[in-house]
């Protein structure tokens, strides 16, 4: 049996923008991509936690990428977008600054994250593509949010369910 070359393998990555950076993230995680729209704050929420939304009758917490990445929070505009993805088990949208792209990327062009972003800070860095003078920052989607973060999160929306 011939196995593929890793050359010829590919990753399909939602492209965002997120303060002037640009990220991926893998398609396979992505439920759907929506416009801004209305959030309801949620009294005693983690502090990462924008609130939720109702996504046809289901309650999706949503977090602020930038807040949570420590970056600040960006004016919302009309490119603004929430991505809906699943983190460990949990649907969870996050708000990103604009939606760019669908792109494939050859597996051979990641790279490692360098070790200089190895802090605990640039965890949910999973590596970096680097296409042509692009460099797209590749997030593990499982990472963003923290054990303990996760755990909050499940106790936040339970809570939002109820309401």
């Amino acid at each position: 049996m011939t196995n593929f070359n890793q050359s010829n393998q590919e990753e399909q990555i939602v492209v965002f923008q997120l303060m002037e950076q640009v990220y991926g993230v893998d398609i396979n995680s992505v439920y759907e991509i929506i416009r801004m729209e209305s959030i309801t704050k949620i009294p005693r929420a983690p502090q990462f936690v924008e609130g939720v939304i109702n996504l046809r009758g289901r309650i999706i917490p949503v977090i602020d990428l930038g807040n949570r990445f420590g970056l600040g929070q960006n004016e919302r505009t009309q490119n603004s977008r929430i991505i809906i993805v699943e983190v460990s088990g949990q649907t969870i949208g996050i708000i990103v600054d604009s939606v760019q792209e669908v792109l494939r990327i050859p597996v051979n062009s990641i790279e490692p994250p360098p070790p200089v972003v190895n802090g605990i800070d640039a965890a949910y860095i999973r590596g970096i593509a680097i296409l042509e003078e692009r460099l797209i920052i590749l997030l593990d989607q499982n990472r963003i949010l923290l054990d303990e973060e996760k755990d909050q999160l499940l106790q936040a929306n339970m809570g939002a369910a109820q309401a």
